[in-house]
């Protein structure tokens, strides 16, 4: 990376927000998205990847609809610091989590990519940037959501924002979308 600040005309140092969904717009068929919240508006992003260098993997809690929501927010390093924000029980969160769980040196450029399944569904891809292999582990409903984040966080050398225990994250609970969520517990960073 160049360290030369270019000047003049930019955007604020700010993370751009990018949200998962099998949706359409205009004829356009889009899986990833931002969203301009004081003006309820969804802009596509045409790219199914991203590359850039995995930062910080964070639990967070959202409120939406009056429930408490556990959200995987996936922090990306690249041209400016994205954060892929989906929801904890996803197909997208948990084949991103089976994935990551094998990458060993994040010191290392991935491309994250998506891609769409049945219905509504988006599914991640992992890549090494550099060989264009993808990284990819077998599918286990049964896996241990919790242990899995705790791994990579452990890698990146960063922690959850919300205390995970393997009750909040069990199996069957994620699979059913039934956590057990106490606002005691909640820790958010701002």
């Amino acid at each position: 990376m160049s360290n030369e600040i270019k000047l003049g005309f930019c955007n604020p140092p700010e993370p751009v927000y990018l949200y998962v969904k099998n949706g359409e717009s205009n004829g356009e068929s889009y899986l990833w998205y931002h969203f301009i919240i004081d003006q309820d508006k969804t802009i596509p992003v045409q790219q199914r990847g991203l590359i850039g260098y995995l930062s910080e993997l964070r639990v967070t809690a959202k409120e939406f609809k009056g429930k408490d929501n556990l959200k995987l927010d996936i922090v990306v390093a690249a041209d400016e610091v994205y954060v892929i924000r989906t929801g904890i029980d996803t197909n997208f969160a948990k084949t991103f989590l089976l994935s990551a769980s094998l990458v060993q040196d994040f010191s290392k450029p991935l491309i994250i990519a998506v891609t769409s399944g049945e219905e509504n569904t988006v599914f991640c891809r992992l890549y090494d940037a550099a060989t264009k292999v993808r990284i990819r582990r077998e599918w286990n409903p049964n896996s241990d959501w919790a242990s899995l984040i705790t791994e990579i966080q452990s890698r990146l050398g960063t922690s959850s924002s919300v205390p995970l225990t393997t009750e909040q994250l069990h199996p069957q609970d994620i699979n059913n979308s039934k956590f057990k969520i106490q606002n005691s517990k909640f820790k958010m960073k701002e």
